[in-house]
């Protein structure tokens, strides 16, 4: 037996606190325990079910030997929910990350990698640890690092912080080589690359489509009943074509009811510029009779319960509420949060006009505008009245 395998045999020693297993004779019998999570560091339940077996003491018989089999691998240190098989997968995540970003550092002082790239790797480690954080998501050891989390980073900058197809591919680019490097550092298995099939996306693809004036009504009537909260962030999106990622700063003080306009500090604008928008009487109507300006100036408008807060709304929490909505209305996936703020943009620019519209939408307009002219992006006061289709 090699050393590592003499150290995770050591390991597997350890015995997780655990309950003892139960057998439930429910409309569907089953067995379960808990067992400690060490990724969580919470107790954590397990189920097997027993419906496969026909007869009553088929299922007894077989429940009785379950759970036989779960004490004596649980004393002898198994835990289902440690998917490790060796002991540099239960190195610290924080522990791989920081040796991570040494490699970096020497890779460029020794001229393995381009400055650039060594700029640009930087960039994807901080913007992956602030998705982690955003998400409230916690990772004990490396083993963690797997697919369902990349592919949940590749939506989270795709859908909530809107990058470009092909950034989202070069994000994927990094995570296979950020892969590659667990792998010839023996943190994760080869036969467990997390990217590996992860697909790159057609970047001449566009997965959203505008809403037609029936799917706004319906989702106007939809959420007016069941959450109108919600319906504030789609006005929001809609009407002042604020991103998500920037409506989880607003904070009521920036907005100037009696001049209808919303601040948005450069710290968290897209563009990192201070801008002022429009906020029409529709959306300010909708406010007010969800109390929302009965919260103090220095709460966000949308906290983890989509009211207003001291606590910021998790930056996916938008996207995970439009998919509930949509399923309810039986809806395309094709039709996405973002697609307000298309559809926003298009009907602007047939009421009012493109440089209107562009304003609204804080746009430097095409690429040849924005080099060769500075836009001044200023508050329409035409667009109070505004009364679209939503």
């Amino acid at each position: 037996m090699c050393s590592d395998q003499k150290n995770l045999h050591s390991l597997r020693k350890i015995v997780y606190p655990w309950t003892y297993p139960t057998l439930h004779k429910a409309k569907r019998w089953y067995v379960d325990f808990y067992i400690l999570d060490p990724a969580t560091n919470q107790m954590r339940r397990k189920k097997y079910m027993l419906a496969r077996y026909k007869t009553a003491k088929a299922r007894k018989e077989m429940a009785k030997q379950k759970i036989l089999w779960i004490v004596d691998e649980v004393k002898n240190g198994w835990n289902p929910f440690v998917k490790a098989r060796t002991t540099r997968e239960f190195t610290k995540w924080e522990t791989v990350l920081a040796r991570y970003k040494e490699y970096l550092q020497a890779a460029g002082r020794k001229g393995l990698l381009k400055d650039k790239t060594v700029y640009d790797y930087q960039s994807r480690v901080k913007n992956f640890e602030q998705f982690l954080d955003e998400t409230d998501t916690h990772l004990l050891y490396i083993y963690e690092f797997d697919r369902s989390l990349c592919v949940e980073f590749l939506d989270y900058l795709y859908f909530d912080k809107d990058v470009s197809a092909v950034t989202r591919n070069g994000y994927r680019t990094w995570l296979s080589t950020f892969s590659s490097w667990l792998i010839d550092k023996e943190y994760i298995s080869k036969d467990s690359n997390p990217v590996a099939d992860i697909k790159q996306m057609r970047e001449e693809e566009k997965k959203r489509e505008p809403l037609p004036k029936a799917a706004l009504t319906a989702m106007r009537e939809h959420l007016s009943s069941q959450n109108p909260h919600f319906l504030l962030a789609c006005y929001i999106e809609y009407y002042v074509n604020i991103r998500p990622d920037e409506m989880r700063f607003l904070k009521i003080g920036y907005i100037d009811i009696t001049n209808c306009i919303v601040t948005l500090p450069g710290k968290f604008a897209k563009n990192r510029k201070r801008q002022e928008v429009t906020v029409p009487k529709k959306v300010l109507k909708l406010m007010i009779d969800l109390g929302v300006f009965n919260s103090p100036s220095q709460y966000y408008i949308f906290g983890p319960d989509l009211r207003p807060s001291t606590e910021q709304v998790a930056v996916n929490r938008f996207r995970q509420e439009w998919a509930k909505m949509r399923n309810a209305l039986s809806w395309p996936d094709t039709y996405q949060f973002y697609s307000l703020k298309d559809t926003g943009i298009s009907e602007n620019i047939d009421k009012y006009g493109l440089l209107t519209a562009r304003d609204q939408a804080r746009h430097a307009d095409a690429a040849t505008t924005n080099r060769y002219a500075k836009v001044k992006h200023t508050a329409h006061v035409e667009l109070q009245d505004w009364d679209g289709d939503l």
